[in-house]
């Protein structure tokens, strides 16, 4: 006896105005080419910061790479706060992100505490990379989210477009 799998119903990450907005906004692809940008970025920097927390070496490295990462997570922060406003209406916490929304401050927080940390000096620089590990692990956190949405709106338009048919007229 075999037993169907279902899913349970959930809405659309989009209504078709919202995905033709998404569509038309050159803020998309902003958001698109930022993202890898700042993977990368995060991936560098993790190495440097584990490098200095493991042997010492690299501080300088190390802080700016933090910096520069930090730089980059506010930048897609502006850059996405518009593309929501073009999409959805609001600058930050629409429906099918909200959650996102909510994670993505504890990623800005802690990254914006690791600046004043070091703009201050009140902190040493062995527990500002500690700092920025957090950091990281909300960032991955929040990153795996969004990405999560990017599947669930791909699957979203390959079940409302149904299966493509090929020039022999065969689905795939």
């Amino acid at each position: 006896m075999s037993t169907i799998h279902r899913h349970p119903s959930r809405s659309p990450l989009y209504t078709t105005d919202e995905r033709a907005r998404r569509d038309a906004t050159p803020w998309t692809l902003v958001q698109g080419v930022l993202a890898p940008i700042q993977f990368l970025a995060f991936g560098i920097s993790l190495v440097l910061v584990l490098r200095y927390l493991a042997n010492g070496q690299g501080e300088v490295a190390a802080t700016v790479s933090v910096v520069v990462k930090t730089a980059l997570l506010y930048t897609i922060m502006v850059t996405g706060s518009i593309w929501e406003k073009r999409v959805f209406g609001v600058y930050l916490f629409a429906r099918p992100f909200f959650w996102e929304d909510v994670f993505s401050m504890l990623v800005l927080a802690l990254h914006t505490a690791y600046l004043g940390g070091l703009v201050t000096g009140a902190w040493s620089t062995r527990s500002l990379m500690w700092l920025a590990l957090a950091a990281y692990a909300a960032y991955v956190i929040n990153a795996a989210q969004f990405v999560l949405k990017l599947r669930a709106a791909r699957l979203d338009r390959a079940r409302s477009t149904g299966p493509m048919m090929t020039t022999s007229g065969a689905s795939t």
